[in-house]
C-alpha cells in the first residue's frame, strides 16, 4: 500500500520501531519518516509507506516546518538524559516560584544559543552523542543556535509544570526545560513530551498503533485511514497531462508546459504520477509513482 499514516506515537517507542510496526500492519516494507521523536515523547509522527516515501524530501523542503510541543518539567533535579527515564545526576531543594518561571521564558523567545543533550542523535566525530554517552564516554556538545517562536507556562499539576512551545526544527524540548531551571537557579528533568504539530501535521487526523492493530485484529479495513501519497504537497500547483504526455513523463521524457519555473505536483486526471519540474517551458520528472 502506499500513502501515509499521521501516527500518535507513543511513549516509550522509537520512532523508527514505530513506523516499522505500522509498515508491518500494512503490509510494506517500504516506509520512512519525518522528524524524529525521542523515545519517551509521544504524539505527532508522520509515516509514509510505499511510493510516499518518494515525496518526503519535497515535504520536508516546502512545508512549514515549525514544530509545537507540550511538555512538563519537574524542578530540583536533572537526569544524564535530562528526561525522567534516565539516571539523577544533580539535586538541589529549590523549586522556583510560578513568578519567577513566568519572567525567565522571555529569554528562551527568539532565536538563542542552545547545548543540545548528550543523548541526542547528534553527530560527534562520525559517531552518535547518544552512542558516546552509553559507553560513559565524555560527551561535549557545542553550543547552536535555534528558534524558538512562542513559549508560555500553562500551569502546575502535582509536581509537574506545563509548558507550551513552537519552534524551528534542531531545537531540543529537553535542553529548554535545562535551562528554564537554570534561569531560575535550580534544576529540571522533563517528565513529559508531547508533540502536537510537526512539518505541516497535526494530532487532529491521527490514529495510534493499538487503534491500528485492533482494526486488523478484527478484520477491518486499515486502508480507509491510509491518506494519499500527495498528502501535505498543497503548496506545489498541480499540472495536469493528457494520456501522452503522461506517459512520456513517467518514461523519464520532457514535456513542453508554460507557467514559471518551480516544481509542479503532476497528474493525469485525478491520479496522481508524480512531481516535476519546470525550466524554460519545459516539465521534468522529478519523481514519479
Amino acid at each position: 500500500m502506499d500513502g501515509w499514516i499521521i501516527l500518535d506515537k507513543p511513549s516509550g517507542m522509537f520512532s523508527k520501531t514505530a513506523a516499522g510496526q505500522v509498515a508491518k500492519i500494512f503490509s510494506t516494507r517500504k516506509n520512512g519518516h519525518i522528524g524524529t521523536l525521542d523515545p519517551m515523547a509521544s504524539g505527532g509522527l508522520p509515516i509514509a509507506l510505499g511510493n510516499a516515501t518518494k515525496m518526503i524530501p519535497f515535504i520536508e523542503e516546502i512545508a512549514d516546518r515549525t514544530k509545537e510541543y507540550l511538555f512538563s518539567v519537574q524542578f530540583g533535579f536533572e537526569t544524564d538524559t535530562l528526561d525522567i527515564t534516565g539516571q539523577k545526576t544533580k539535586e538541589t531543594n529549590v523549586i522556583p516560584t510560578t513568578d519567577l518561571v513566568r519572567a525567565a521564558l522571555p529569554k528562551f523567545i527568539g532565536e538563542i544559543s542552545q547545548i543540545p543533550p548528550a543523548y541526542s542523535a547528534i553527530h560527534l566525530n562520525g559517531e552518535r552523542a547518544y552512542d558516546l554517552a552509553r559507553t560513559g564516554r565524555a560527551v561535549e556538545i557545542p553550543p547552536r543556535r535555534v528558534t524558538v517562536y512562542e513559549l508560555e507556562f500553562l500551569g502546575i499539576h502535582d509536581k509537574s509544570w506545563h509548558f507550551r512551545m513552537k519552534c524551528a526544527p534542531g531545537t531540543y524540548v529537553r535542553s529548554v526545560a535545562r535551562d528554564i531551571a537554570y534561569a531560575c537557579a535550580t534544576l529540571g528533568t522533563v517528565d513529559m513530551i508531547r508533540r502536537t504539530q510537526t512539518t505541516g501535521f497535526t494530532l487532529k487526523n491521527a490514529v495510534t498503533l493499538d487503534f491500528l492493530k485492533n482494526l486488523v485484529n478484527n478484520g477491518s479495513d486499515v486502508g480507509q485511514y491510509l491518506a494519499p501519497v500527495d498528502l501535505g504537497l498543497g503548496d506545489i500547483p498541480v499540472l495536469n497531462l493528457d494520456d501522452k504526455a503522461t506517459k512520456l513523463y513517467k518514461n523519464g521524457g520532457f514535456v513542453k508546459t508554460e507557467g514559471a519555473d518551480g516544481y509542479r505536483r503532476v497528474y493525469s486526471g485525478d491520479i496522481f504520477v508524480g512531481i516535476g519540474m519546470v525550466s524554460d517551458g519545459v516539465l521534468r520528472p522529478k519523481r514519479t509513482i
